[in-house]
């Protein structure tokens, strides 16, 4: 009975937490939407995508979508709303979720703080990237994580890699199958219904505004992706990652960003690094 009434209790908690959430959104978003800055990738990319698959076409009819095609689905709901109030949502959405995803990685209200006003975190949120759905994706059963690191490869591949060889090493050939079967059939599926959608990417591919560090930080991210492996810990993987891919944007640092959030003095030192780095590309410090 009292296994079964703390059961009641929870469910109770989430939809009372669910409910003020929308109510949250229903107030803040039109307060909000008059006074945004334009979000890039959301104004190119996901919102036209949303509204497309909500109008029954393929969202890979916009050149600029370099996603899985399930994706998209997140947002299409929001296609329903003017731009504005839809981005405004979005923005709302995506800072909640980064929230979820710190406090689920080991966060502490400091590191939280710092990793809320971190540069790549910022940067996303202002764009409208989705890169928050990765992170969600570091916090679920590898069965149902990897759709979310399917979303963006270049930030999180060294995971999959991780969870593959954790896979093996528990249950062989079939616990890999296992783990990775869903994302191999939905894969599979969505070849059928939009084509070899990753081929599409590089038509629209533009290096002028990558941030990767490839391949500077090949020696790097192979000795964290050993690390990973010998030490069975998936944050060295975390932060492998982007050290062994070859185009990373500035917001999907994140990924490895995430990695350090249970050691507070070395994440706000990255944290404060990073600003360095922005005020040094900005021009503000300069040195000889």
């Amino acid at each position: 009975m009292n296994l079964e009434s703390h059961a009641q209790r929870l469910v109770r908690d989430r939809r009372v937490w669910a409910a003020a959430g929308l109510l949250t959104l229903a107030i803040l978003a039109p307060i909000l939407a008059p006074f945004l800055p334009p979000a890039i990738d959301w104004h190119e990319t996901f919102y036209p995508a949303a509204r497309a698959a909500l109008a029954g076409r393929s969202p890979y009819e916009l050149y600029t979508f370099r996603n899985a095609p399930w994706s998209i689905l997140p947002v299409i709901p929001l296609a329903l709303f003017s731009e504005p109030v839809s981005r405004a949502i979005y923005l709302l959405i995506s800072l909640a979720a980064f929230v979820v995803a710190a406090l689920r990685l080991g966060a502490k209200p400091l590191t939280l703080g710092a990793f809320l006003i971190s540069p790549p975190v910022l940067h996303c949120l202002l764009n409208g990237n989705n890169d928050w759905l990765v992170l969600i994706g570091f916090t679920l059963p590898p069965q149902i994580g990897l759709f979310f690191l399917a979303i963006k490869p270049q930030m999180a591949w060294v995971v999959g890699l991780f969870w593959l060889v954790e896979a093996w090493r528990e249950g062989g050939i079939r616990e890999a199958a296992r783990v990775f079967g869903p994302l191999t059939g939905v894969t599979l599926l969505s070849f059928a219904l939009f084509g070899l959608w990753p081929l599409t990417f590089a038509r629209s591919l533009d290096l002028w505004w990558n941030a990767s560090l490839w391949p500077a930080s090949i020696p790097v991210g192979m000795a964290l992706l050993v690390a990973a492996l010998k030490r069975r810990d998936v944050r060295y993987a975390m932060g492998a990652s982007p050290c062994l891919t070859p185009y990373v944007l500035f917001h999907s640092w994140s990924a490895a960003l995430v990695a350090l959030l249970p050691s507070q003095a070395e994440f706000i030192a990255a944290v404060a690094g990073l600003w360095v780095l922005v005020a040094i590309r900005a021009g503000v410090l300069t040195f000889f």
